[in-house]
């Protein structure tokens, strides 16, 4: 059993390299769940919408997960309540739409795969304490209990309180990726107890950037120069940049994990 977890989808070029390179990897690469985080894909980069989410779907995504932008979209809010495999941080504030964490079965066999998608705390918008919400989620979603795999997409800005989250869920869940900083970590590995793990997995979207937003434009606002306008996504080649899981089916532990990048200028 192969998972493939993709990191924040960033405008027209995350979403072209995702058509063009995604049904070719999963086919390539005997990919059994694909995961990515969509919360940047819509064309400003902020938010997604339904017509995207869909799009997502057709070319293989099984499931997209979110962030800080979820709501950016005002449409998002009717359509997360229909669709549930668009989730949103689990932590946001009690009563808001949608689910943060949701069990799915594999297209290409009968295994269950958990996804939890949660959102850090410091320097992010206010939001429920997610350890705290961690630990009760952790009670309902059990490996090999609930499901037979569980991923934990921790969209946050400190490599802290994603390392400490990867380690709560070490040997309880098949993988912890970290997504929001747009730079994929060096630190890809197995934790002790059998858990795969990465702070962030980047971006899928044009490096040739900052941060996936056209760089010469970005450099004006750091200057504050008066002729800056509002960031917008680069547009140049796109980057797919994640993990694959190659997971143990008795345990629901990883056996193994590799970093993935492909195409763009990180490749080149």
């Amino acid at each position: 059993m192969k998972i493939l977890v993709l990191g924040d989808v960033m405008g027209l070029s995350g979403r072209n390299a995702l058509s063009q390179k995604l049904p070719k990897l999963i086919t390539n690469d005997k990919i059994d769940f694909v995961v990515v985080n969509g919360e940047n894909s819509a064309d400003d980069g902020r938010g997604i919408t339904q017509n995207i989410a869909e799009e997502f779907f057709k070319i293989g995504v099984d499931v997209i997960t979110s962030g800080n932008h979820i709501w950016d979209k005002q449409e998002t809010t009717n359509y997360i309540n229909k669709e549930k495999r668009l989730l949103r941080p689990a932590n946001l504030v009690e009563g808001s739409p949608g689910r943060g964490y949701e069990v799915y079965v594999s297209k290409n066999n009968d295994y269950k795969i958990g996804v939890i998608n949660l959102m850090g705390n410091v320097y992010m918008r206010k939001t429920e304490d997610v350890f705290q919400e961690a630990k009760k989620i952790k009670k309902k979603m059990i490996l090999k209990k609930t499901a037979d795999f569980l991923v934990v997409d921790f969209h946050g800005e400190i490599t802290s309180e994603k390392m400490a989250i990867g380690h709560f869920f070490d040997g309880e869940a098949t993988c912890v990726v970290g997504t929001h900083t747009h730079v994929p970590t060096a630190d890809t590995r197995i934790l002790e107890n059998g858990t795969a793990y990465q702070t962030d997995i980047g971006m899928c979207g044009d490096y040739n950037s900052v941060i996936g937003m056209n760089k010469e434009n970005s450099i004006k606002r750091f200057f504050k120069d008066k002729n800056a306008t509002k960031h917008f996504p680069s547009d140049g080649e796109g980057t797919l940049s994640g993990i694959i899981v190659d997971t143990d089916t008795e345990t629901g532990l990883a056996k193994n994990v590799t970093r993935f990048i492909d195409g763009g200028s990180l490749t080149k």
